[in-house]
Order: structure tokens, then sequence, then C-alpha cells
């Protein structure tokens, strides 16, 4: 909500003074002359006149009301001709066992692909985006969608051991793949992040990548830490949580052909600052012009105002001319 004159908001000043003018003339009190004061001692103020008192205060809200509603209050519907560029693209990522190796440190591989992956959602509001998750399967996280927001929630719900360890990279192509199957775009992009060789046998990444070129789709391939040993944390049941070195095998050579016999290309990243020039890259790589009409509307909501206000003053007239009516 907005207000469309919202300098009208000043005059709430002198409306509070005039409300408390009237509320301090309200209280002089009448003089009685009596022979024996002591017949009122215990008097007190009826019902009616501690209302007659604060009945300004009811014309006093009514005027508030009224100020806001000179004010404008609106709810804002944008509309206007937008061009930007725009673009389908399913994120792949492997949620693999592996990506809890610590080589990112201070975070694991999978924390720190959340980390550039929320900025690359980000900065590509005009997009839509998806977002698939594979191990021994592959599943659809989060379908093509331009509801930011969600996608993001989405993604920080992801962790390791969601599915069955494993790392089936033609899987994971190929569910990603399918999220694009129906897309109108111009452009239609795959953005596949892994740290392991392909070990399930279900389908070969090769045929998943002719799946692509074949509907044409573009993928991006990221090897996602370093060949060797790599710190990998361990839950001991005696010595609770520590680290111990365990080989990383990267199969680079598999990644490379798909990005290549898709028209994409193959990055690797052995720390968080790498990745995120690779998603730059990838993000000034991928783009298409577009040209859309965004609408803008108006809905007034001054009259949730100005009724409440006319009904307050008709309150007060009726109950000083009636039930709380000043006597002679």
């Amino acid at each position: 909500m907005e207000m469309a004159r919202p300098w009208l908001l000043l005059l709430v000043l002198p409306v509070v003074v005039v409300v408390w003018w009237r509320l301090r003339a309200g209280e002089a009190t009448g003089v009685l002359r009596h022979s024996f004061l002591d017949l009122v001692a215990d008097a007190r103020p009826s019902v009616r006149v501690w209302v007659r008192r604060y009945l300004p205060l009811l014309s006093g809200l009514a005027m508030l009301l009224t100020v806001v509603a000179a004010a404008g209050p609106r709810m804002v519907h944008h509309s206007e001709n937008v061009k930007g560029r725009g673009i389908d693209i399913v994120l792949s990522l492997d949620i693999s066992g592996s990506m809890r190796s610590l080589d990112f440190q201070p975070k694991d591989r999978l924390e720190s692909a959340k980390d550039v992956i929320r900025d690359f959602i980000a900065g590509r509001p005009h997009d839509r985006i998806g977002l698939v998750l594979f191990a021994a399967r592959a599943f659809t996280q989060c379908p093509l969608t331009l509801d930011h927001p969600v996608l993001t929630r989405f993604l920080d719900e992801v962790q390791v051991g969601l599915i069955d360890d494993g790392t089936a990279i033609g899987l994971g192509l190929a569910t990603a793949v399918s999220r694009l199957k129906h897309s109108d775009s111009p452009s239609k992009t795959v953005v596949l992040l892994t740290d392991g060789a392909n070990n399930i046998a279900t389908l070969e990444p090769e045929t998943a990548a002719d799946l692509a070129h074949t509907l044409g789709v573009r993928v991006y391939t990221i090897a996602i830490g370093k060949e060797g040993l790599v710190p990998y944390p361990v839950d001991d049941p005696f010595f609770g949580r520590r680290t111990r070195q365990v080989e990383s095998h990267l199969d680079l050579d598999l990644l490379r052909r798909v990005a290549d016999q898709t028209g994409g290309q193959m990055f690797q990243a052995t720390n968080t600052d790498m990745l995120k020039d690779i998603f730059d890259t990838i993000n000034k790589l991928e783009t298409a012009r577009y040209e859309t009409v965004v609408s803008t509307w108006y809905r007034e909501l001054a009259g949730w105002f100005v009724l409440p206000a006319l009904a307050l003053l008709l309150l007060e007239v009726m109950l000083s001319a009636l039930w709380a009516r000043r006597l002679p």
C-alpha cells in the first residue's frame, strides 16, 4: 500500500493538538454554592458525565481517519512495457554424500554451492528457473517458476540424504532436460553441478546429452571440488564428529563431453570464489531479449477510512444530543 499524497499526513499534528485542547476544555468543573458541602462529599461523576468529557475523542479519531483518506491510500499494481533478458534455466544439483566434503571451508561443498546459487537466482529476476536434485536417483525439487522467493525456500531445504547415496549424473541431466521439454523460451539451459563420477548405470550421461541436444537445450557442467584427498566429516559414536581425509574423484572428461555435445561449457571450481566466477560467466553467456507488458493499476482504499470517520461523527452527535447531552 502507498499514499498518493503522503504530505497530507502532516495534518495529523494539528488534529492531535485540537483534540488535546478540547479534552482540556472539557475538564472544567462547575461551581455549586451550598451551605453544607458534607452532603456531596462522596459524590462521583456519573457514567454520562465521563462519556460527555471524552466525546471529543470520537471526532478526533474521525478527523484522523479523514486525514488518512485525504492522503490517498491505495494498493498498487504496476503496468509498463519492459524490455529485458529472460530464459528458462534448470539447475541440476548433486546431493550425494561426497558433497559434505569440507574443501570449501568454512562450509561444505553443498552449502557453498547453495549460497552461490541463491545469488545467481537473485540476479535473474526475469528468468524462469527450476531446481532438480540427484544422487542415486533424481527428482524435481521445484519446477520452472518466476516466483523466486518460493524457489529459494525450496533451495534452503536441500540437504544430503534426501535420497539414496550415489551419483546418477545421467538421471540428473535427463530429469532437468525433461523440465524444459515444453518450454517455448528462445534459450533453454541446464546448469549441472556435481562433485563425482557417474556410478549409477540407469541412464548414461551421454544419452541424456543426446536428448538435450535434440531438444535444443544447452548444458553447462560444473565440477565442484578437487581431486585427491579432501577433508570429510565423520560422526564417531565415541569421539563425536571428527574430520578425516578421503579420496575425491571427478570425471572431468565426461563433464566436458556432455557440455561440448550440447554447445555448452565445462567448468571446475576448487573454492567458493571460483564457483562465484563460474556462475557470473554463465550469467553473462545466457541472455535472451524479450519484451513484455507489466500492468499497473491502483485500488483506492480511501472509502475504508471515510465511512468509519462518518460513523464516529454520527455517534458523537447522537450521544451529545441524547444520552450524554449537557443540561443547562
